[in-house]
């Protein structure tokens, strides 16, 4: 009995070795947290604080995240001021200096990614929630899935050297399975190449730009602006007009007025994750894609569609 609980008191405490000697990484989305894992491997426990499916735009500050915080090696955002309502914050009361942005132990994970729709004259509150640096959603793009892989592999390499050929290893790998992923996306996009959507935000540019979906109007008449009855009546008349089949929206909105204008003007409503996590199947980033494709394509089938 004395041998079995010695035992367990090594076993224990190697365990707790263990743990301790991974790289502490919290990301601000389920996302980031996801190419984390794919490329820290064993090296590295990631964790997120948004989760799937939550707006990234806007997080209830918790004490259990400054725990996570105050604890981290390296603190990953998606930047473009997604998560400037919260993250400043949590980052400053957290107190470890390491984590805040200019510091060893901060990465913005937009960094050298395809930024699209950059405003080019000045911002200002009447336009919405507009995005002075660009949209900060293209992580829906696979290539750019890629960059912050690759970013994520040279910040876990300079914190950790003496795993760095063990980062650059998994971030092969990582990219392998991505390029063979797309040939499988790619064999899908002809059916839907020139697919006109309606989107409740404006979450998918890179998304669509990449598999040639056209985004041709939103519910919001701007960025986080709730839509008057005018514009409604107005994106029902085009909907209509045109034949647009499908409306797609994120899942933390309100499903009901998207769903009345779905019922007046037969378009098919789907619930469309933009985010690891957002549904119990979508696990990796890789499932994202997956998932998001397969939606649209059973969406389009279900509307009618012949594929």
């Amino acid at each position: 009995m004395k041998k079995l609980a010695i035992g367990l008191v090594a076993l224990i405490f190697s365990a707790d070795v263990y743990a301790s000697s991974k790289l502490q990484v919290v990301t601000t989305t389920e996302d980031l947290a996801a190419l984390t894992r794919e490329v820290g491997g064993d090296w590295v426990e990631a964790t997120s604080i948004a989760k799937g499916s939550m707006d990234p735009h806007f997080v209830d500050a918790k004490p259990s995240y400054l725990l996570r915080l105050k604890r981290a090696d390296l603190f990953i955002q998606v930047g473009l001021e997604l998560e400037v309502a919260w993250a400043p914050p949590l980052l400053t009361n957290a107190r470890n200096s390491k984590i805040l942005p200019g510091n060893q132990g901060f990465l913005e994970a937009s960094e050298n990614c395809e930024i699209l729709q950059k405003p080019t004259g000045q911002v200002d509150r009447s336009m919405g929630d507009v995005h002075p640096l660009g949209n900060p959603h293209f992580w829906l793009d696979p290539a750019n899935g890629r960059i912050i892989a690759l970013n994520i592999s040279n910040k876990l390499s300079e914190l950790d050297p003496s795993h760095a050929e063990d980062y650059k290893k998994n971030l092969a790998l990582f990219q392998t399975r991505l390029t063979q992923k797309e040939k499988e996306w790619d064999r899908l996009v002809p059916e839907l190449k020139g697919l006109k959507v309606v989107t409740y935000h404006n979450s998918w540019p890179n998304f669509a730009k990449r598999f040639g979906i056209q985004v041709v109007n939103f519910v919001e008449p701007k960025p986080g602006i709730p839509p008057s009855p005018a514009h409604v009546q107005s994106l029902i008349h085009q909907i209509k007009t045109e034949k647009i089949l499908l409306i797609l929206m994120e899942p933390y909105f309100d499903t009901k007025l998207p769903q009345k204008i779905a019922q007046e003007t037969g378009a098919k409503l789907a619930i469309f994750p933009p985010s690891v996590g957002a549904d119990k199947n979508i696990k990796t980033y890789l499932d994202l894609f997956d998932f998001g494709l397969k939606l649209l394509k059973n969406a389009l089938s279900r509307s009618g569609e012949k594929s």
